[in-house]
């Protein structure tokens, strides 16, 4: 028997760019994973071939995203759209962070 992870529903992936001037730091850090963690679906977020748990603080922030970095968020699960939506929305409007 496999012991791999699965979800049910549908995956979502969004290639996205970190737009903010501090970059992800821990404060966007903070809001990206207290979005992510309202939804059932798994966040990862995947950049240079590295992939971490987007419900993770630590995670995000070994990726060292700053401004103009790009990466790709992928959702998988039962609100796996709707996810991902949110936080594309979240990452274009700079984390809501001034």
């Amino acid at each position: 028997m496999s012991s791999n992870h699965k979800t049910n529903g549908a995956i979502a992936e969004h290639q996205l760019v970190i737009l903010n001037e501090i970059g992800l730091h821990a404060r966007p850090a903070a809001a990206f994973v207290k979005l992510a963690t309202r939804f059932k679906s798994d966040i990862q977020i995947l950049r240079d071939g590295e992939e971490v748990n987007g419900k993770s603080i630590m995670g995000l922030l070994t990726l060292q995203l700053s401004q103009g970095t790009a990466f790709t968020l992928r959702a998988e699960g039962p609100d796996a759209t709707k996810a991902a939506d949110a936080l594309k929305q979240l990452v274009d409007n700079k984390f809501d962070i001034n």
